[in-house]
């Protein structure tokens, strides 16, 4: 099993995956960091729970993506791409409608840009004659 990406979209997949793990460790060692830092106040106990929670989900996730880069699973970066586009509208129209606060905007930004980043990274390999 390679260790970097072979192809271009796994280099998105690979970014995404390191974030992925980074802000999940971070969460789990400081859920109010991860909460501040999307626009949230002090967590309650049932909050920090929470946070601890999406953190540790987080930190799985990243690690599928990470699997998927060594593995160069193709079908699951194509799954991702949808996902990430409905992550993104599920997240703007949270913000819209006043359900987050306006700085939850920016995962939703984070989700726009990675689904883009690695629907451009299949067409790309795609049209090369050895994308992987």
């Amino acid at each position: 099993m390679r260790i970097l990406p072979r192809s271009l979209a796994g280099w998105t997949i690979a970014v995404f995956g390191v974030m992925a793990v980074l802000f999940g460790v971070i969460g789990l060692i400081s859920p109010q960091t991860v909460a501040t830092g999307a626009g949230f106040g002090t967590l309650s106990d049932d909050g920090r729970v929470f946070a601890t929670a999406s953190s540790m989900a987080s930190l799985n996730m990243g690690v599928y993506y990470l699997v998927a880069t060594a593995t160069e699973w193709r079908p699951f970066f194509r799954f991702t791409v949808p996902f990430r586009l409905l992550t993104f509208t599920v997240f703007t129209t949270l913000v819209l409608t006043d359900v987050a606060p306006g700085e939850f905007l920016s995962v939703a930004l984070w989700e726009a840009a990675g689904a883009i980043a690695t629907g451009a990274g299949l067409y790309v390999d795609a049209r090369r004659k050895d994308p992987a």
